[in-house]
């Protein structure tokens, strides 16, 4: 009683983890919180998400909300232990659907392929009939082979009661396409499983010409990276007459060991790899209260250009022009007030940068005068001398996601697998053919008759077209044969 006791226990588990409804329940939940990890960003600075979240819900429920989500993980979903558990029934539920259902599928995958007696073909969902009056049963078979050949079909040919059957098939193997699926679905599981158990997702915001050994956890705690990483520099471009960044861009340096072994700009959509870290381009800023080094190039009229880097207070001159100048000012976002016309700082980022410099020039009283880095006119003086804003360097950071995905490979294998298995599933049949060649009276004499039949596990349509171009072919064969005569 006690061994029943236990199969049926053993069946009704084996019969809940093979159910359907169990896989749509299990895919619905994980494709509603996965909606939210979509909105919500992963793994942020709790001010980004707080400022989202007051968007939908308010400033004053938005911290309240942030709280629960937080608690409930969604801050950082695809490693909680609650997604990762249902990406795990979720994978189980497939491999016992599969493990269910495949001995059934692979029987008749296996079925002897034997030739069908006429009437039975005369039965078949495609189905066509043609006689040949003056034609050979040899020359007709023989046209019927060449054609089902020239599809590329594999034609065995049987004898009996003087007939002769052609019977073929294609594709038995394609009902395995929906298994092969299976399998990638299981291995995109496993790798995301992977990724969330042993690799981890940060972020770092690195000023210019600073470096780092480590990332930050949302919640501020320290991710060890066992290298160095420095920005030499960060740069947005913006659409002209415009304050709508177009591109921005850092170049990051790789240390280790005391020593520089990659440097490359990234851009979003083009993060830089090294030893299984990468780090993308997220956001940037300026750093607060920042003191950085305003890099400007002179140019006198006919001259030379020379680059200098100068602090505040600094001061410079035109080679052999006697103009000088201190630079005096700066403003992140230099624009007008659209009602006093007064100059203005209207963002504390670097939108529309500007350098405020003392000029002293021969014979004329001391002026301050505006120069901007996205509008190099600006720096044209009397004479054809020039002073070009290039960069105010160290006052902004780069924003990076730092991430650690080491199942992100078996992922990409498991594309590659998938795209192929939805091909054979939803492109490739099972089709077989049955042509059936005869007299119409016994030894051998009358007209020939042609019985030919088909099935196929999808795709009818197409069958049916297939076997048109089979058919019209030979049957065009054998009258060409007959004209010769």
């Amino acid at each position: 009683m006690a061994e029943k006791d236990k199969k049926d226990l053993f069946e009704t588990i084996w019969s809940m983890l093979a159910s359907v409804q169990l896989a749509v329940a299990v895919f619905i939940v994980l494709a509603l919180s996965s909606i939210i990890g979509t909105i919500v960003e992963q793994q942020a600075e709790p001010a980004k998400n707080l400022a989202l979240l007051a968007k939908f819900f308010g400033d004053s429920a938005a911290p309240t909300v942030y709280n629960i989500f937080a608690k409930l993980g969604f801050m950082d979903m695809y490693r909680s232990w609650w997604f990762v558990s249902f990406l795990s029934l979720f994978s189980i539920n497939l491999i016992v659907c599969s493990i269910d259902r495949f001995p059934k599928t692979w029987k008749l995958v296996n079925l002897p392929f034997k030739p069908l007696a006429e009437h039975v073909i005369k039965t078949l969902p495609v189905k066509k009939e043609i006689k040949f009056r003056t034609a050979s049963s040899a020359a007709v078979k023989d046209e019927f082979l060449n054609s089902l050949k020239a599809s590329r079909y594999h034609v065995l040919e049987s004898t009996e009661d003087n007939a002769t059957q052609l019977y073929c098939q294609k594709g038995k193997y394609s009902r395995l396409g929906v298994y092969v699926v299976h399998l990638s679905i299981i291995l995109i599981f496993v790798g995301a499983i992977i990724g969330a158990r042993f690799g981890f997702g940060g972020h770092l915001n690195l000023p210019e010409g600073q470096f780092s050994d480590v990332a930050y956890t949302s919640d501020g705690g320290e991710i060890p990276l066992g290298f160095t990483v420095k920005c030499n520099w960060y740069e947005t471009s913006y659409y002209e007459g415009l304050d709508t960044p177009m591109e921005f861009q850092s170049e990051l340096v790789v240390i280790e060991n005391g020593r520089e072994v990659l440097t490359k700009a990234i851009q979003v959509n083009d993060p830089l790899t090294y030893k299984g870290i990468t780090f993308y381009q997220s956001s940037y800023g300026m750093l607060p209260n920042a003191r950085g080094q305003f890099i400007i190039t002179v140019t006198p009229s006919g001259g030379r250009p020379e680059t200098l880097r100068l602090m505040f207070g600094d001061s410079f001159e035109i080679p052999g022009t006697g103009i000088s100048g201190t630079i005096d000012d700066f403003s992140p976002a230099l624009g007008s007030d659209r009602r006093t016309g007064n100059l203005t700082t209207y963002s504390e980022n670097m939108v529309n940068p500007a350098v405020g410099v003392i000029f002293n020039m021969p014979g004329q009283d001391a002026f301050k005068g505006w120069i901007f880095k996205r509008y190099p006119q600006t720096g044209m003086l009397q004479g054809g001398h020039s002073i070009r804003f290039d960069d105010y360097w160290g006052a902004e950071y780069t924003g990076l996601q730092v991430s650690r995905d080491p199942g992100v490979w078996l992922i990409y294998i498991a594309c590659i697998i998938m795209a192929i298995g939805l091909y054979v599933a939803f492109f490739m049949s099972h089709k077989k053919i049955w042509v059936h060649v005869a007299h119409e009276s016994p030894g051998g004499k009358g007209p020939v008759r042609i019985s030919l039949g088909g099935n196929t596990s999808r795709n009818k349509f197409a069958f049916e077209k297939e076997i048109d171009h089979i058919f019209t072919r030979a049957s065009q064969a054998v009258e060409a044969r007959q004209a010769k005569k």
